[in-house]
């Protein structure tokens, strides 16, 4: 009996650290997208996102709802047709774009905090993004969303 619970506590342990470790990044679809109090139509909505591509982490699911959280702590409902693969991430912290993935490459520009950056391919600790006038390479550390983390 005893060897039973041990098992049954390793296992949730287990289940619930590897929950943890594979975040599930989604992405609006949308440049409006309605965020409710619950999972379903009939809850008023909390807010509205006005940012196509913005990405969030999906930390609930109730049928074809998705609770989600974004990289300031907001967090509510989403219907799932309202979401997509994610390949986006937002900047915690200012950084700098280079034009190759290695800090001894040319730098192209700054990018600030909170700036939503387009991911166009990754590779080891360097992504490939995109923003509204800029293509270069950032290295992933303080980044929020993809994922590529």
């Amino acid at each position: 009996m005893f060897k039973k619970i041990i098992l049954i506590t390793v296992s949730i342990l287990l289940f619930i650290q590897s929950g943890y470790a594979n975040d599930k990044f989604l992405m609006l679809k949308n440049d409006k997208v309605n965020v409710r109090y619950g999972p379903s139509f009939d809850y008023p909505i909390k807010f509205v996102y006005k940012k196509i591509q913005l990405p969030i982490k999906v930390i609930d699911k109730k049928e074809n709802f998705r609770r989600i959280i974004d990289h300031k702590n907001n967090s509510g409902w989403i219907h799932i047709s309202q979401l997509r693969k994610s390949k986006s991430f937002v900047a915690l912290k200012k950084k700098i774009l280079f034009k190759k993935p290695s800090k001894f490459s040319k730098p192209l520009a700054k990018i600030d905090k909170g700036r939503l950056l387009i991911v166009k391919k990754c590779e080891n600790n360097w992504c490939k993004i995109q923003t509204e006038e800029f293509n270069g390479w950032i290295d992933k550390k303080n980044i929020w969303g993809s994922n590529t983390n």
